[in-house]
């Protein structure tokens, strides 16, 4: 089978023990990054299988229309970059394991090394050591201090594990669901968002984004927090309000950021605004990229394709595709 692997940034697919599964297959791995469908389009013009590395490059219509011997997406998590209606009307099957309750642990821990580097001004007094200057700034530490997580959710949950091993104190709010999980995990759930914003000192969020969540945190939330608090967003950069953030750490509440995900991405602009702030720690969404992270997603993704081959698909989006393959 003709299989095609996009955005391998760091081109380390190959050197994975689960590219061992895709031996004898006809493997085309693309380590650059464009969305230009026309690019695209030449590019994958005779692959059978696709593979994505989560929503790196979207696989929208226009390009859908051009890859007539496309059969199969073969993926791990959610899908808001695929239009599925035209792969079912063409007769692409995705597939997609969407691991349901296991956390990512490799961005549970992103984000809490993301806190301590902005809350102790990490990057900065590495930056500074190096251009000569010592000490210049002064960090706080997280005892005693409160975490709020805005759904508490697997990540959440990880998150407020961390948090009490740190000594610090726990707030959560979200839907009932996440209610109900912090409750059973002896997590005091914050009565309303404003209170969660009022009085926490790092507030992280771990909310998927939907159109409803989409602006969940707007401007009034963000000038509700202290000065010295901060908010980290691993999750994506639409639940906060467009533009909101950059303005609110200007004004001076919250005091800091840590921020891995962007509404544009790949982020290339060096004029990017949250990149031009000392108080900012800045990722690029690093939350999923770990070896250990790569094997499980690439191996589901490799399985995916072996077991469509055998006839017996596995992790079905969309099966009703199959009848367009007959």
């Amino acid at each position: 089978m003709k299989i095609s692997i996009l955005d391998d940034y760091q081109n380390v697919v190959r050197t994975l023990k689960a590219y061992s599964k895709l031996a004898g297959h006809d493997v085309t791995i693309w380590n650059d990054h464009t969305k230009d469908n026309d690019k695209l389009a030449e590019r994958l013009k005779d692959t059978e299988a696709l593979v994505l590395i989560r929503e790196r490059t979207p696989i929208r219509t226009p390009l859908l229309e051009r890859l007539p011997k496309l059969k199969l997406i073969s993926q791990s998590s959610v899908h808001p970059h695929i239009d599925l209606d035209t792969c079912t009307k063409r007769g692409v099957l995705l597939c997609s394991d969407l691991h349901p309750g296991e956390p990512s642990y490799a961005t549970a821990e992103l984000a809490w090394g993301m806190i301590i580097s902005a809350y102790r001004h990490i990057p900065q007094e590495v930056a500074a050591l190096k251009a000569g200057r010592w000490q210049p700034t002064v960090g706080h530490v997280l005892r005693g201090k409160t975490l709020g997580i805005v759904g508490y959710g697997r990540i959440g949950g990880v998150l407020a594990g961390y948090a009490k091993a740190f000594g610090m104190n726990v707030l959560a709010w979200g839907r009932e669901r996440s209610a109900e999980r912090a409750r059973k995990d002896g997590i005091e759930m914050a009565a309303d968002k404003n209170m969660l914003f009022e009085r926490c000192d790092v507030v992280t969020l771990h909310v998927r984004l939907t159109p409803e969540t989409r602006g969940l945190v707007t401007a009034a939330d963000l000038a509700r927090m202290k000065p010295t608090a901060m908010i980290v967003n691993t999750s994506r950069a639409g639940l906060i309000e467009p533009g909101a953030l950059a303005a609110a750490l200007k004004a001076g509440r919250p005091g800091f950021a840590a921020v891995d995900v962007y509404e544009e991405e790949p982020l290339l602009n060096p004029d990017y605004p949250l990149l031009k702030m000392p108080n900012v720690v800045c990722t690029p969404h690093l939350g999923y990229v770990a070896l250990d992270g790569y094997e499980r997603i690439f191996g589901r993704a490799f399985d995916q394709i072996l077991a469509y081959l055998e006839g017996k698909p596995i992790n079905m989006i969309n099966p009703e595709a199959l009848n367009k393959q007959r």
